[in-house]
């Protein structure tokens, strides 16, 4: 298995287990809470999109990782497109986290 196609399947596994949250209020609130260990952002988000996340997660102490379009996120998930994530669990975080770091398109913004 491609190391890509494997970093989407962990997030699809991680969505089935109900440790991902989507949904760009969400995630920020998530963020806030401190219930989010680690956000997922779609290497085509918008500049917009990507400066409010990328600021949130570095006064929160939130790993950010960019990488995927949104096409490819929203289907490991069975959704239509979809841009940004929070992975609601510190063993998910760590799988996705070392999957997503071995794919070669993507950045990691702490």
């Amino acid at each position: 298995m491609k190391t890509a196609n494997k970093a989407l399947s962990r997030l699809g596994l991680a969505t089935r287990a109900g440790k991902l949250i989507s949904g760009e209020e969400i995630v920020l609130k998530a963020i806030r809470s401190g219930e989010a260990k680690l956000v997922l952002l779609a290497g085509d988000a918008s500049d917009n999109t990507r400066k409010k996340v990328t600021d949130k997660c570095g006064s929160y102490g939130v790993p950010l990782l960019v990488g995927f379009t949104r096409f490819e996120l929203g289907s490991a998930v069975g959704k239509p497109e979809r841009v940004l994530f929070a992975v609601t669990d510190r063993g998910f975080a760590d799988m996705l986290s070392a999957g997503w770091n071995q794919h070669s398109e993507v950045e990691n913004i702490e």
